[in-house]
């Protein structure tokens, strides 16, 4: 095999490599699309559920999500004046964040 010919072949397994490992790390981290997005189940939703209303006044949910970016879970209230509030919470349901979605 000449010199060229095994460079190329080396060189393309090497961007080959990059890129794979590149993917993985966009698959770990959550990185790209919604698509990972995991909604809060059992005991956890209906906990987070009430501790996001209590700290909102009251309203509706609309999506929750685990491990989301601001905190482990995140519940969307959509008050009675059609506003969102994304409420963030750590693993024991202590509020960190409610703030007004700029979203919708």
């Amino acid at each position: 095999m000449n010199a060229k010919l095994k460079t190329g072949l080396i060189a393309s397994g090497v961007i080959a490599a990059l890129a794979a490992g590149g993917a993985g790390i966009a698959v770990a981290t959550g990185g790209g699309d919604d698509s990972s997005d995991k909604p809060i189940t059992g005991s956890a939703l209906d906990r987070a559920e009430r501790v996001a209303l209590e700290h909102t006044g009251g309203g509706q949910v609309t999506a929750t999500e685990v491990a989301d970016e601001e905190g482990y879970y995140e519940v969307e209230v959509r008050k009675t004046d059609g506003s969102q509030v994304d409420v963030h919470m750590d693993r024991d349901f202590n509020v960190l964040v409610g703030q007004r979605d700029s979203g919708d």
